[in-house]
């Protein structure tokens, strides 16, 4: 705009000048000014609106300063020479033509502050000095009125820039602010798919990631393989060392894990000790066994940590989805169940999913809700071995045994139900209730002891011995003639809760006995910790002593071992006399086995042993061995 009028007045002054004074003034010149002016008039119609970076702006803006107070002196000279030339009409034209074009050109460079100031003050004041005294005077009027309206115009110019620079700078606080806000945006995006203690991706990323996979469809989706992997062991390492500890755990196996990933595999954190890889090939089912079993191998050896060795291990269950078999969340949840399955069967081990996994979770889930059906039904029962002393052969106690023989589908052993109830937590209950049913049913037989299988599950309860001490209340069952049976592998994984839950049921009066001795790594430094009443020798020991020269001498030292230690000995397991006897020389107090008897109900011990009080005692008492309660067929 401001080159078009620049031309166009200029053009309009050339038509009236050219019959006065010299063509070099009066039309080459301006002509030549003209061009000038069409060229930058066109170099700014090709810029248009586009986008141009600061630099560039300020290119432009600094080639419009000197421009500006070039062509303000070329016009304001050639209009001021041109005057003497013509006469009052023409003159009066210069005059009007060079105080519009000014004006003109500041409101068009209004954006522009310093070229303003020039135009004004190369064009005004030149022009206001030259027509106060040119011809006579005569435009002393204009001069003044220019050079105020120009005063005014400066004033209301510099007004705009000054809100037209807020503004810029408005914008500019703007865009940094959203490239910030972008930032943030971008940087709480990666955050939110990044595990803070490992530095891996999270579930949460994964889980993009297998939609992404499920959103290409079955045929531009890669067959993918989701490894599923959880740490053995990693809850004992915190609740032995600490969280802090734990967490300096994760990040060195994470490290371990990214150095054996297979290239292209996106690996994430799950959370706790939980990991997860996302392997797309054409060969990812192989790829996730070889990384899975590499896995599995590289925590075979302990981990050093400071001045701690740690050991721990990892169960690793494989899903594998071939395109359009599956979606996202099924092949996570497949790769779930062969995890567990590795889990449930001995840990630090490789499973890849089969749909028979799926099938054995069914029946778990079926027979977990008929326990709880059974229970309310009353299809539980509890049954009866005896323990005989082995100087005597009399009856002293009884252990209590869980079965269910009201099952609608019949009996299940309780190998078979048992480790579903500790699966699900239901093992509570059933303990509790094979606890409270033993004491209602062996109360009467005074002086007979009874001994109870407790869970692991159980015992990591804090109201576990609120609950006994309630059912011997209930039940008004002496706390002398209990003792509760509890096996190694809770004391190594639990050792202070152990001790303070022994320590809790001595105080009452209640009887602990180490079960199953001799199957696992007890030391002798548990068997004086806990301050056990009793030690029950396991069947796989017990059994081999009439044919083991090594089993018997064990067994031999296990007893002395015991004895030394002011705590009884009982043997389990025992399937002949010959057994019997030489368990008995070795210094064994009671024993156990099919020997003797299978296991009784509450009726059948009642037929053999009809009374109560002291008379039931004696007679318990008077019995040379315990052939009456043997059965004829031991299956």
């Amino acid at each position: 705009m401001l080159y078009f009028i620049l031309v166009i007045n200029t053009l309009a002054v050339v038509f009236t000048f050219a019959r006065f004074g010299h063509a070099w003034i009066t039309v080459y010149l301006p002509i030549g000014l003209c061009v000038v002016c069409v060229v930058r008039g066109i170099t700014w119609w090709l810029i248009g609106d586009r986008e141009v970076s600061d630099a560039e702006a300020i290119r432009h803006m600094k080639r419009t300063n000197r421009l500006a107070f070039t062509l303000a002196i070329c016009f304001t000279a050639w209009g001021l020479t041109l005057f003497s030339y013509g006469d009052a009409y023409a003159k009066a034209q210069v005059v009007f033509f060079l105080a519009l074009t000014m004006i003109s050109c500041s409101f068009c460079l209004m954006h522009l502050r310093s070229a303003v100031l020039s135009v004004a003050i190369v064009g005004v004041v030149p022009f206001s000095l030259f027509f106060v005294f040119a011809d006579q005077g005569h435009f002393q009027a204009a001069a003044v009125n220019l050079a105020l309206v120009s005063v005014g115009m400066i004033a209301i110019l510099m007004s705009y820039n000054r809100d037209f620079a807020n503004l810029v700078a408005s914008r500019r606080s703007l865009v940094a602010k959203q490239v910030e806000t972008q930032r943030l945006s971008d940087e709480n995006l990666r955050l939110a798919n990044i595990d803070s203690l490992s530095g891996l991706p999270n579930r949460r990323a994964l889980m993009s990631r297998l939609g992404q996979w499920q959103a290409q469809g079955p045929r531009g989706r890669p067959t993918t393989a989701v490894v599923f992997v959880d740490l053995d062991g990693f809850k004992e390492v915190n609740d032995t060392y600490g969280h802090e500890t734990g967490d300096k755990l994760i990040n060195v196996v994470a490290k371990m894990f990214e150095n054996i990933l297979p290239p292209g595999t996106m690996f994430a954190r799950l959370g706790g000790d939980e990991f997860a890889a996302l392997i797309s090939s054409d060969d990812a089912e192989g790829k996730a066994e070889t990384f899975a079993k590499a896995i599995v191998r590289s925590l075979h050896a302990p981990i050093r940590m400071g001045d701690r060795t740690i050991r721990v291990g990892a169960s690793v269950g494989i899903a594998c989805s071939s395109p359009g078999e599956c979606d996202a969340q099924e092949l996570f949840r497949r790769a779930d169940i062969a995890m567990y399955h590795v889990k449930a069967n001995g840990k630090s081990g490789v499973k890849i999913y089969e749909s028979e996994l799926d099938a054995e979770r069914q029946r778990k889930q079926e027979l977990e809700d008929q326990i709880r059906l059974g229970l309310a039904r009353g299809e539980f029962e509890v049954v009866y071995q005896p323990v005989i002393e082995a100087a005597t052969g009399a009856l002293v106690s009884v252990e209590a045994l869980l079965r269910w023989p009201g099952r609608p589908g019949g009996a299940l052993g309780p190998d078979e139900f048992i480790p579903v109830a500790e699966a699900s937590g239901l093992i509570a209950r059933l303990g509790l209730f094979a606890l409270r049913r033993a004491c209602e049913e062996i109360r009467p037989a005074e002086g007979l002891g009874l001994c109870v299988n407790i869970s692991p599950a159980q015992f990591l309860d804090p109201a576990f011995e609120a609950h006994v001490a309630e059912i011997l209340l209930e039940t008004e069952f002496p706390a002398e003639r209990l003792e509760l049976e509890l096996t190694e592998g809770y004391l190594i994984d639990h050792p202070e809760r152990a001790e303070t839950a022994i320590c809790s049921l001595k105080g009452m009066g209640i009887s602990v006995a180490l079960d199953d001795f001799g199957t696992g790594y007890t030391s002798i430094a548990y068997l004086r910790r806990y301050g056990f009443n009793r030690i029950k020798i396991d069947k796989s020991l017990a059994s081999r002593i009439t044919f083991d020269k090594q089993a018997a001498i064990l067994v031999a030292g296990v007893i002395n071992l015991a004895n030394g230690l002011d705590m009884a000995v009982t043997a389990e397991g025992v399937e002949s006399e010959q057994q019997a006897t030489l368990l008995k020389l070795a210094g064994c107090q009671c024993l156990q086995g099919f020997w003797f008897s299978t296991p009784k109900t509450a009726a059948e011990l009642r037929a053999v042993l009809p009374l109560e009080g002291a008379e039931s005692l004696a007679l318990r008492r008077g019995f040379s061995s315990f052939t009456r309660l043997r059965p004829a067929n031991r299956s």
